[in-house]
């Protein structure tokens, strides 16, 4: 019977290294490296495989090493920083990013399958940690968006209720409670995603307390296809522009203004517009705004486009439309239908 090859088919390398990756995803000290190290030995056909951290703590795999050799070439590996092989045991440093992050060994195999092993795991863990710094970028600019909720407008919410109470209780109740539910939805700990349903609904929220604190200088208009309510988009993606219409487009403008939100279905996509009817800017303040070059406000709107782009790709996110005296009108558009953007 012929030997088995060490590699597998294409497909199947490049969904166990997939899988490795994920497995590696917290680093060689992590809770599954125990799993990654038996999906390598198989994946190179060796009879014992073993990844080590930087305190020589070691996942194995396979046919059992004797402890002495392992433990000489461990210590030689991770203090010079150079393979070392004894009783039958190769191993090698990982270097990730330049700085070694532990060690790989073989039990029976040199040479080229142990450069290749070692090439994978090195891949892997520098995936893993460009990924997880993409998550915390994200996360940071989320929360920045959190943390940008505007003092003036909090302040003149809680005015105006505090106004209320003893003249109209049950209109003061009504806001305090829209404004515990706005409070809830821009400031407490939610998941990556979620659906267009919960963004309009904080979205009408916001408008209602707004129109408490703007009295008859503001006309909204909501309307959305219900085809669209279930499709999944990052969270806080629509609450932001809408704060900026009214902030940069409404307030700024004398008499009544309006704004209108709307979220329907084009093909495959999901369409929504944030248009005002306000004071407007230069096409080329708008486009500077959008690409994050300028200090001024306009962070929600940068950090929603940019957020988007990165989940959907450079097709979709933000354009806008405006001249000064204009008004505004900005376009979201998504996928309705997107692999891995769940709520």
């Amino acid at each position: 019977m012929p030997e088995r090859a060490p590699w597998r088919a294409p497909a199947g390398v490049l969904a166990s290294a997939r899988r490795i990756t994920d497995d590696l995803m917290d680093g060689l000290s992590g809770t599954r490296v125990r799993r990654a190290a038996h999906a390598l030995r198989r994946l190179f056909g060796v009879p014992g495989l073993g990844i080590s951290d930087l305190s020589g703590s070691l996942a194995w795999s396979g046919r059992p090493a004797a402890d002495e050799a392992v433990a000489h070439v461990l210590d030689e590996v991770l203090h010079s920083e150079e393979p070392a092989a004894r009783g039958g045991l190769a191993a090698v440093p990982l270097h990730v990013h330049d700085e070694l992050a532990g060690a790989l060994v073989l039990l029976g195999e040199r040479g080229e399958v142990l450069r290749q092993a070692a090439d994978l795991v090195v891949q892997a863990l520098e995936r893993g940690r460009l990924e997880a710094s993409a998550d915390q970028a994200a996360q940071a600019e989320l929360r920045a968006l959190r943390a940008e909720m505007s003092p003036h407008f909090v302040y003149n919410a809680l005015t105006v209720i505090a106004s209320l109470v003893r003249s109209e209780p049950d209109r003061a109740r009504e806001l305090m409670l829209d404004f515990a539910d706005y409070t809830r939805y821009s400031l407490a700990r939610h998941g990556e995603y979620t659906v267009v349903a919960e963004e309009f609904r904080a979205v009408e929220t916001y408008l209602a307390l707004q129109r408490a604190v703007l009295g008859e200088r503001l006309k909204v208009q909501v309307r959305v296809a219900p085809e669209v309510l279930a499709v999944a988009v990052p969270y806080l993606v629509l609450e932001p522009l809408v704060e900026n219409a009214i902030r940069h487009g409404i307030e700024p403008r004398s008499g009544t203004g309006l704004v209108q939100v709307h979220g329907q279905a084009e093909g495959n996509d999901c369409v929504i517009t944030v248009e005002d009817d306000g004071v407007g800017m230069a096409p080329k303040r708008a486009a500077d705004i959008l690409a994050g070059h300028t200090t001024e406000s306009g962070l929600g709107m940068a950090n929603v486009d940019r957020r988007l782009r990165n989940v959907y790709g450079a097709w979709y996110g933000l354009t806008v439309e405006t001249e000064v005296g204009a008004g505004t009108r900005v376009v979201v558009r998504v996928p309705r239908f997107q692999p891995g953007v769940l709520p």
